[in-house]
């Protein structure tokens, strides 16, 4: 009896050894859980009364809120390079949302949680955080998966991901990995213009999509937060929540964000839920924060190295409140102005009682009194306006690499398309982000054409073309040497299929930028639709001398050698297209057909046979195939190749 007691008391012993020691001995789990476009004063645990968001008011009832945090650049990809570096734009390179790729030696989050065990995942709602700009490094599952084919514009409503789909495929990962140390990152897109509420919230908010998109996503932050807890993870789980930036919702003129660097677009709410410490009740931190301090803040919660180029800061210290902060200064800015329109960017720099803008005409706000930032008190506090410029150019200096880290990518055409979907300027006006050119435009004095711009863009993208040239041409007015606005004139001409007038506006984008690939890739096209074969075939060479990777200029370049009878060219220029994108059937398709009508059945069998695998229900490949293996003797596979032909669906 004694034994069988003993026995039964280790047993038991052991299993609640066992059974305590999994959540508690374990490295904590890290979720960062980011809302594009969200302000915080749009949140319940910030103050605003016309909504409900129960689950992120929780976390913060849980947690810690930080009043006053700020992104260093209101636009998705550069702020969450600040978010997943601990770097600022000026250190990584990464001031866009275009044509950067951040750099293969720059240190993420996710690389150093990846090195330390952890399983590493992230979701994506947005095109605009593709892993093509650099962001999946150190990502073993990074689901973006959205389509950019060039030669179907039936996905352009596809570029961002409804909450509900995102917290799915999240809820997917975390079931098959929760059982180990992980590192979750889930971004929900949804208060992000276009709005498209759901329901029940469409209806709760009737008159607020913008809040409706926050309520939805709330709801998805609920989710998550319940598998945690149903998994008993919770406790042993860091969680952050925050926005990349925030929204102009009017103010300043501003609809949208980019543009300008008020606080309605640098100011976002940041929670932060640490594993269990002990403490009782939430906490409000008002200090001054940046996103870039949320890397630096994880690594040392989780007890390990910072990287030596983080330049962010540990905020456990704010946490805690064993220390008195020393003041602080966050640097901002926006090169959306200069980079896309050429006017000047804008350089910003936020004290605890001033705002500085670096512009043309620069402006200050106290902030004490005019929070709202509405009255410039530049040129009359004087002294503290030169203060604040010497300090922002010391703060430049110090946290500027010694060279750009990000890589150059180049515009590609199927991106910058998609990018417009969701309201991005995806278009190559200005100059290089060296130093201030106040001799530029003020943005300022520009915010209407740039908004009168976007509503042109938005309507192109939905096919109102007349309506988006009539405003382009309300822009030309005011800027005559406008790229942007030439640039989508002549796309809105050639699909109007005014062919003549779509090139005497591409031509001038070309005179503006000689080196604008998208530009020369666009005026090859109207000129081959315009029947002018040789000046198309010039300038989709151009094309592929500007860039290399445009196989659907390859392509075109192929056609149009065809329709000028120059087979061993055509030939040259669908297998250029075929070896920059082996997965884009229309090539292979192409390149088999001109071969098998030249006799070549060998290789056209092997282009053609590739072209079936990757368009099954492509009848023009069956049909060609069909010929291809009649003309070899193969009656059985040409039969079946006729029975797949008359089944499948004719391609463009």
């Amino acid at each position: 009896m004694f034994f069988s007691r003993g026995a039964t008391f280790l047993i038991i012993a052991v299993s609640l050894s066992f059974g305590a020691a999994t959540p508690s001995t374990r490295k904590p789990n890290v979720v960062v859980i980011t809302i594009d476009t969200l302000r915080p004063d749009h949140l319940g645990c910030y103050g605003y009364k016309n909504i409900r968001t129960p689950n992120i008011d929780a976390l913060a009832n849980d947690g810690v809120r930080f009043d006053r945090a700020f992104t260093s650049v209101p636009v998705t990809l550069p702020s969450h390079t600040v978010i997943f570096t601990g770097t600022y734009p000026t250190f990584s390179g990464m001031h866009d949302f275009a044509g950067n790729k951040l750099a293969a030696t720059q240190t993420t989050l996710a690389s150093v949680l990846q090195s330390q065990g952890y399983s590493t995942g992230a979701v994506i709602g947005s095109a605009v955080l593709d892993s093509r700009f650099g962001l999946n490094r150190g990502f073993d599952f990074y689901y973006d998966h959205f389509d950019f084919n060039r030669l179907q514009e039936s996905n352009i409503d596809e570029m961002e991901r409804p909450g509900n789909e995102v917290a799915d495929v999240t809820l997917d990962w975390l079931g098959k990995t929760y059982q180990k140390p992980f590192f979750l990152w889930m971004h929900l897109y949804d208060p992000h213009l276009p709005y498209r509420p759901h329901e029940p919230y469409t209806t709760q908010y009737k008159d607020l999509p913008y809040d409706a998109e926050i309520a939805f996503a709330d709801e998805q932050v609920g989710r998550v937060i319940n598998f945690l807890k149903s998994k008993n993870l919770y406790h042993n789980t860091l969680i952050a929540l925050s926005g990349d930036h925030g929204e102009g919702l009017g103010e300043h003129g501003e609809k949208t964000h980019g543009f300008f660097i008020y606080n309605s677009t640098l100011h976002v709410p940041l929670l932060l839920r640490l594993p269990d410490s002990g403490r009782g009740k939430p906490a409000v931190v008002d200090s001054l924060v940046n996103l870039a301090d949320l890397m630096p803040t994880v690594l040392k919660t989780l007890n390990l190295e910072v990287p030596a180029e983080v330049q962010g800061q540990n905020l456990l210290p704010l946490i805690s409140a064993k220390s008195r902060p020393d003041p602080r200064s966050l640097y901002s800015e926006t090169f959306l102005p200069r980079l896309h329109f050429n006017w000047s960017e804008l350089r910003g720099l936020e004290t605890d009682r001033f705002h500085f803008i670096d512009a043309p005409r620069a402006e200050l706000y106290d902030l004490s009194t005019d929070p709202g930032e509405t009255t410039n008190l530049f040129s009359q506090k004087p002294a503290v306006a030169q203060e604040l410029r010497s300090r922002l150019s010391a703060l430049i200096v110090q946290q500027t690499a010694g060279h750009e880290l990000a890589e150059k990518t180049g515009l590609d055409p199927a991106l910058m398309e998609r990018l417009k979907s969701l309201g991005y300027a995806g278009f190559s006006g200005g100059g290089a982000p060296t130093e201030n050119s106040h001799t530029l435009a003020d943005p300022k004095d520009r915010i209407q054409i740039y908004e009168l711009f976007s509503d042109a863009m938005a309507e192109s993208q939905h096919g109102q073309y007349q309506q988006s040239a009539a405003k382009l041409a309300a822009v030309l007015k005011t800027e005559p040497d406008s790229l942007p606005a030439h640039y989508l004139l002549g796309l809105d001409y050639y699909r109007l299929r005014l062919f003549p007038a779509a090139i005497e506006h591409l031509q001038r984008v070309l005179q503006l930028s000689p080196e604008y690939a998208l530009a020369a890739y666009n005026l090859g096209l109207a000129y081959a639709r315009n029947g002018e074969m040789d000046n198309a075939i010039q300038s989709l060479k151009r094309t592929l001398e500007l860039d290399h990777t445009n196989f659907d200029a390859a392509y075109n370049l192929g056609a149009a050698y065809l329709r000028r009878q120059m087979i061993p060219e055509a030939i040259a220029a669908f297998r250029q297209a075929t070896s920059i994108a082996p997965d884009n059937e229309p090539p292979h398709r192409a390149l088999g057909e001109v071969l098998l009508f030249q006799g070549n059945v060998d290789d056209a069998l092997v282009e053609l046979r590739r072209a079936a695998e990757l368009q099954p229900q492509d009848a023009q490949v069956h049909a060609l195939l069909a010929k291809a293996f009649t003309l070899k003797g193969m009656q059985q596979e040409a039969q079946e190749e006729i029975r797949l032909s008359q089944q499948a669906q004719p391609q463009p």
